[in-house]
């Protein structure tokens, strides 16, 4: 009679996310912690270690070869391996080239997620990253919010220019690059030796004017139109600021064909009658075009750059272009 084959045993693979906080694992991995014969960490300044002291889990912080971490499975026990954040692509490779050798009598493999990203996490690594390259990148470090502003005006450009081709690639390019501009400016906000702040501020005062001007989503009112909507807004934005003028807050350097629609909009809002100067030169003829696109609900922009795309064509169509 054959004897029975010695149990294998069992090797834990337990991954964390760093994005999230040490000592926040599932429940799933806190038993498997608990009830594994062995806990092996290769790093001793894994960041999960002070919590699984705490919580009564010894941890050898040992760096085992993949034949010693079979050898410590055999006989059934369960081993459970707390990787390092670069995963520990030594000990997985050879445990594959052992599996492959079919020499080796293989314990089970877990790969047991102990926690995941939440949504937004990599935001954390675009913060840190940010962090890094603004210490030690010698063009960057020198940056100030004034040198960058050239850079935020081409970037939301490029943007537009993504959404209106519709660009799907593009378009989640641009808006990294928009987002670019907005943690470098916070990272270089942070050393402001008078009024510093950080992206957490910007964020932090973004999400308390989302919540203050939505109360039909966050309080007691109600809107079930876009126009209530906007009304909501409109008052809210008018008792935060507390205007002297419908035109206070309207920056005066963007596009011409922006700053008038944008006029005449705030004007429309605040059902003021004035009527936009007349006068010779085309530009009073640009801002009567202005002022009746943006009642029509047209963008004179978005327009304009239409049509010039076509005027582009025709001329690359003209020179005989490929691909016009």
């Amino acid at each position: 009679m054959n004897a029975p084959k010695p149990d294998p045993g069992r090797i834990v693979l337990l991954t964390a996310s760093h994005r999230v906080a040490p000592g926040l694992l599932s429940w799933p991995a806190w038993q498997a912690l608990r009830t594994a014969d062995r806990v092996l960490c290769p790093d001793p300044g894994h960041p999960q270690l002070p919590y699984l002291r705490e919580a009564g889990v010894e941890a050898e912080t040992v760096r085992p070869s993949a034949e010693e971490l079979v050898a410590a499975c055999a006989g059934g026990r369960t081993v459970l391996v707390l990787p390092s954040g670069e995963g520990d692509a030594a000990l997985t490779d050879g445990l594959a080239r052992l599996a492959g050798s079919g020499r080796v009598e293989m314990p089970d493999l877990e790969l047991l997620p102990g926690s995941y990203d939440l949504p937004g996490a990599r935001l954390l690594d675009l913060v840190q990253v940010m962090d890094r390259v603004r210490r030690e990148c010698p063009w960057t470090s020198r940056q100030t919010h004034e040198g960058l502003v050239k850079y935020a005006i081409e970037e939301a450009y490029e943007l537009v220019e993504a959404i209106e081709d519709g660009d799907r690639e593009a378009l989640r390019e641009e808006l990294g690059d928009v987002l670019l501009q907005v943690v470098f400016h916070a990272r270089i906000a942070e050393e402001d030796p008078e009024e510093p702040f950080s992206v957490d501020d910007v964020a932090g005062a973004l999400v308390a004017k989302l919540v203050h001007r939505h109360p039909h989503v966050f309080g007691d009112e109600t809107a079930a139109t876009p126009e209530e909507v906007e009304a909501h807004w409109l008052r809210t934005k008018a008792a935060e600021k507390r205007r002297a003028s419908v035109t206070d807050g309207v920056p005066l350097g963007q596009p011409g064909l922006a700053l008038a629609a944008k006029l005449a909009g705030r004007v429309r809002s605040a059902g003021l009658d004035v009527a936009p100067p007349t006068g010779d030169g085309i530009g009073y003829e640009l801002l009567a075009l202005a002022v009746r696109a943006e009642a029509a609900g047209v963008d004179p922009e978005a327009a304009l750059r239409a049509a010039g795309r076509l005027y582009r064509d025709a001329i690359r169509a003209a020179e005989g272009v490929p691909g016009a």
